[in-house]
């Protein structure tokens, strides 16, 4: 993370909304606006996230504001909890930094019909035979490997292809954020390197902030949401935390790499060199978001593919097939991908490039896109904490349509670098502590959970709080967990 605090302007527009002026620096085509309140806004200021903000500003055809959401933090080009729309009619543009190295990241929940006092006995045994069965670590390979023209369809289809299979339902299509797969992805602009990379990584769960946990539903706020997703008070479900692996990590360095160079070629000055762009409707543009929604649909297919493993392991464990557990899938969210949606910009509908970076998708209720299941309540929008607090799910309100394109928060959001974590883990043991908070996990390393520890982490409570508070997003429940695996 940036170690050098943000100095520059911060002025409070309400209770939950910062804006740094248009005029703050030369270039801002837009002003700046932070999600946030007075809880958090000196962390905030902590680093040079609010600067990214800024030079996001700068981007030719973005539109409204350049927004970041309360878990904020440094990132590469955008901050993470970056949020910009751009106009291709405009000139717009698509920036790789706009989506992230891990396309595609993301979470998803599922229910079961367990309660916390027939699993709390076993979780032990649970969590073991999570670890034991499925793929977690770096460079880990799994049960899943596909030969290029199966991941050629993979890249094509997302979790499409898996139902073919057998390794999907049609109600775990329905309750994926696109159905599991972006049209017009183009497996021709994949590098050599970023295919072999996705051989044998799909449906494995990777390091660093990826997750399984094991929750359990300790608060309902929003009955009606609530039943709408089957979760009631003291149900356990799991939570699931992966990307697109090495594939996508590839993909964003290889479009770089090729994108380097192109800003000049179109006279688009840049204030920061990782902000490479290109515009929507270029060659160049077309051809990243081709890629890019290739690396989603891989990332799509590999959380699939963990929820599988899961229920086989549910479903061995407890004695029972996962449909008689009701293992369904409540709903899985991207985090980090750039969409073309149509939305409102003074008065006009547009159809706009929304780069969301660490953020999470959150339509309101009759939004066309949303499930018939959850078109009266909104779109489930799953918030996971760090693994010593709790998780959030959330719906969709209407005004994130008018204040943030049809955006929440992605998360709690970093306050310490993974260096400063395992620094500050130094002489500790991280699964005892959370052993004390009832909290069995499982982890390749201690410096996984060093890393992780929740004391890297904002209060997520904190963060969620802002985004009901401002309109985004309206709390639903939230879910304690009781069993993690890290990677």
């Amino acid at each position: 993370m940036s170690k050098q605090a943000y100095t520059g302007p911060l002025e409070q527009i309400d209770e939950c909304c910062w804006r740094i002026p248009k005029d703050y620096k030369i270039g801002m085509r837009v002003e700046g606006r932070i999600f946030a309140d007075e809880r958090l806004i000196e962390q905030i200021r902590a680093d040079q996230a609010p600067e990214q903000v800024v030079n996001v500003a700068t981007l030719p055809g973005i539109q409204t504001a350049s927004l970041a959401m309360p878990d904020i933090h440094w990132g590469y080009g955008f901050c993470i909890g970056g949020v910009c729309a751009t106009d291709p009619a405009a000139g717009g543009v698509v920036s790789p930094g706009g989506v992230g190295y891990d396309i595609n990241c993301g979470v998803r929940l599922v229910r079961t019909n367990l309660t916390l006092d027939e699993v709390r006995p076993k979780v032990e045994q649970l969590m073991d035979r999570l670890f034991r069965n499925i793929p977690a670590g770096v460079g880990r390979s799994g049960p899943y490997r596909f030969e290029s023209k199966e991941l050629m369809r993979i890249l094509h289809r997302g979790v499409r292809h898996l139902k073919k299979k057998g390794l999907a339902t049609a109600a775990d299509l329905e309750h994926t954020e696109d159905g599991g797969c972006l049209g017009d992805a183009e497996p021709e602009h994949l590098s050599e390197r970023a295919m072999r990379r996705g051989l044998d990584q799909c449906g494995t769960l990777g390091a660093g902030n990826h997750f399984i946990e094991v929750q359990v539903v300790d608060k309902v706020l929003d009955e009606k949401s609530a039943a709408a997703m089957g979760l009631t008070k003291d149900l356990v479900c799991v939570m699931i935390h992966s990307g697109s692996r090495g594939l996508g990590y590839q993909v964003c360095d290889d479009s770089l790499k090729k994108l380097r160079n192109v800003p000049a070629r179109y006279g688009i000055e840049l204030p920061d060199r990782q902000l490479a762009c290109a515009p929507v409707d270029s060659p160049e543009g077309r051809e990243y978001l081709q890629a890019m929604r290739c690396a989603a649909n891989y990332a799509w297919a590999n959380r699939q593919l963990l929820m599988w493993q899961t229920r086989q392991v549910f479903a061995e464990f407890f004695g029972r097939s996962w449909e008689s557990l009701q293992m369904d899938l409540v709903y899985d969210v991207a985090h980090n991908i750039a969409k073309m949606e149509q939305h409102t910009v003074g008065g006009l509908l547009k159809t706009l490039c929304v780069h969301r970076k660490g953020a999470t998708r959150s339509f309101p209720a009759e939004h066309p896109d949303l499930p018939p299941r959850y078109r009266s309540v909104g779109q489930p929008v799953i918030i996971p904490g760090d693994m010593g607090t709790a998780s959030w799910v959330l719906v969709g309100r209407p005004a994130s349509m008018e204040r943030s394109f049809g955006s929440s928060c992605h998360g709690a959001g970093r306050v310490m670098s993974r260096k400063a974590a395992v620094r500050h883990a130094q002489g500790r043991r991280i699964d005892r502590e959370l052993a004390e908070k009832g909290i069995v996990t499982r982890c390749r390393n201690w410096k996984g959970l060093a890393e992780e520890q929740p004391a890297a982490y904002k209060d997520v409570n904190v963060v969620v709080d802002v985004v009901d508070r401002a309109g985004l997003a309206k709390k639903v429940a939230r879910l304690r967990p009781i069993g993690v695996v890290k990677g």
